[in-house]
């Protein structure tokens, strides 16, 4: 490293001085050419190594977001849900008030026509098949 000037200046002539400064401001200017050669030769490798930590810290931000946004869409959806149900059980009640039969009364009573259709059709001769619909009209005589 250069001596500073003071240094210089007591233990030397004043050539001697003038060479000691000229040969310290050559070594800084090669020094900042060595040191921009190495900027120049290192440069596209730093670069590089730049590009590839970006694109890994791209990917483990991207795969922290996706997990995010799972974890929401689930609590959103359970949400939904409860919300879903709550309004189901309401409808239910409020058309059990009013006596109007649900799903499941339909299903038993529907259920119970086909084995009443079963049931008459044993019951009825061959080759007749039960009357659908109003009874027919007895003629007038």
């Amino acid at each position: 490293m250069p001596k500073k000037l003071k240094e210089l200046a007591g233990e030397t002539t004043e050539m001697q001085l003038a060479t000691r400064i000229r040969e310290s401001a050559s070594q800084i200017w090669l020094a900042g050419l060595g040191a921009f050669a190495m900027a120049q030769k290192e440069g596209l490798k730093v670069f590089e190594n730049l590009v590839e930590e970006g694109e890994k810290i791209q990917e483990r931000t991207k795969s922290m977001a996706d997990e995010k946004l799972s974890e929401g869409r689930a609590k959103a959806q359970g949400a939904w849900d409860k919300l879903e149900q709550v309004f189901e059980d309401r409808v239910a009640r409020a058309l059990h008030s009013l006596n109007v039969p649900s799903r499941k009364d339909v299903d038993v009573l529907t259920q119970r026509v086909a084995e009443l259709t079963e049931i008459a059709k044993k019951l009825s001769p061959e080759g007749e098949e039960p009357h659908r619909g109003r009874a027919p009209r007895a003629k007038a005589e």
